[in-house]
């Protein structure tokens, strides 16, 4: 869901530069030391799940996995995905430096929220834990649909049916985001319990 240069207005621009700044250092501040190496791991991933997509009009279709940034990492989400989408712009031009504030609320936004919504879910015992993480998986890439559409929406309201498109289109990578964070939830709470934020 990499929105391109030249696509959205000034003002949306500017708000979505400050909220991403305000979550990014939020997120640097709540970041402990001892998950640095997580953030790496969780960056590198989010980058390279990003890189396999399928330009769609002024966005792409791809895998996100922002929901599990959300689970491991809660607010340091923003510090990851920010440094991820950044390198994606400079190394591969998807999105761009100008829509870098806007792309990283897109996806990192949705990854906070389902932190706050999912992450006590997940400490409780199957079928909750299940259910929990496939709706994380999902909700994060709705969310994410939901802020790109307003995105669009506040730039230009012709944007409309591009934006209701882009959604139809991401409904495929919502129940794929959402199988994917079940196998990968279930496998942690098997290997490493104690890596979720409580």
């Amino acid at each position: 869901m990499h929105i391109s240069e030249g696509v959205l207005s000034g003002p949306v621009l500017i708000s979505g530069g400050v909220l991403a700044a305000a979550g990014t250092a939020i997120g640097l501040k709540k970041l402990d030391y001892d998950q640095i190496a997580r953030a790496g791991i969780l960056s590198a991933s989010f980058f390279v799940v990003s890189l396999v997509h399928i330009p769609f009009g002024p966005s792409s279709v791809h895998l996100i996995m922002n929901g599990i940034v959300g689970l491991l990492l809660g607010w340091g989400a923003f510090p990851v995905i920010l440094v991820a989408l950044f390198l994606q712009s400079i190394l591969f031009q998807y999105g761009g430096v100008t829509t870098i504030g806007v792309n990283t609320m897109i996806m990192a936004g949705p990854a906070v929220i389902c932190y706050y919504i999912f992450c006590p879910l997940i400490h409780k015992k199957k079928p909750f834990d299940t259910i929990a993480s496939f709706a994380c998986g999902f909700f994060g890439v709705l969310l994410g649909v939901g802020f790109l559409w307003f995105a669009l929406f506040f730039t230009e309201k012709n944007f409309l049916e591009t934006a209701t498109i882009t959604a139809a289109s991401h409904v495929l990578v919502m129940v794929l985001e959402g199988l994917i964070t079940v196998f990968c939830i279930s496998f942690l709470k098997k290997v490493q319990p104690e890596i979720f934020i409580k």
